[in-house]
């Protein structure tokens, strides 16, 4: 079998990580770069930005490209911060003042309504010009606090109630098998090896 090249167009580390753990495929290597071209995230949604960043970096390297948007709807907040979870306070994506701006925005509000969703919206877009999309959503409540030391982003709010667990107190296997990444990352690979778009990855048989 030979093996191929799929770029992954980020360079969040965190989802580096993740990607490279959750995303196994036979004759696939996951090539990371850190000359990417920059890309304005002016989606009105998590497919729409997902599907630019992969169409862009495609073509900018020949090569199939994985491109993922992702982010924290909250109940109470309409959904916020939805497509801005990454620079919810601003433009420096700082994960610290991220989950700030979180939890003074949720002081007060009761623990029955403090519902949210991770979702992730993973796109792959080949030099031919046709897509494969993944998609998974991972229900929770936030906390009041922080709590736990692993993950990224709004993993230390992000309480897990059939885990008993916030996303941040989870090991990365652990995190592997049921975050919202995850879980598009399972779904995307479940279509890539599908009859109807196993082509796309040029197997050799």
């Amino acid at each position: 079998m030979s093996r191929h090249n799929i770029l992954i167009a980020s360079q969040n580390k965190g989802k580096i990580k993740e990607i490279q753990a959750a995303l196994e495929l036979p004759g696939v290597n996951f090539e990371v770069r850190h000359d990417l071209p920059s890309v304005d995230e002016d989606g009105c949604d998590f497919f729409e930005n997902a599907l630019k960043k992969a169409k862009v970096c495609s073509l900018w390297s020949g090569l199939p490209a994985l491109a993922d948007d992702s982010g924290l709807e909250v109940d109470a907040l309409n959904g916020a911060p939805g497509i801005y979870s990454a620079r919810f306070s601003g433009p420096d994506r700082d994960d610290i003042a991220n989950n700030e701006k979180l939890l003074r925005l949720m002081d007060g509000i009761p623990p029955l309504r403090r519902g949210a969703a991770f979702r992730a919206v993973i796109v792959i877009y080949f030099p031919s010009g046709e897509w494969v999309l993944g998609e998974g959503i991972c229900r929770g409540v936030i906390m009041d606090h922080p709590k736990g030391k692993n993950g990224f982003g709004y993993d230390p709010l992000f309480f897990l109630p059939h885990i008993g667990r916030t996303m941040a107190e989870l090991s990365p296997e652990q995190k592997n098998t049921l975050s919202h990444r995850a879980l598009a990352l399972q779904d995307l690979r479940e279509k890539l090896l599908s009859p109807e778009f196993f082509h796309l990855l040029h197997f050799t048989p």
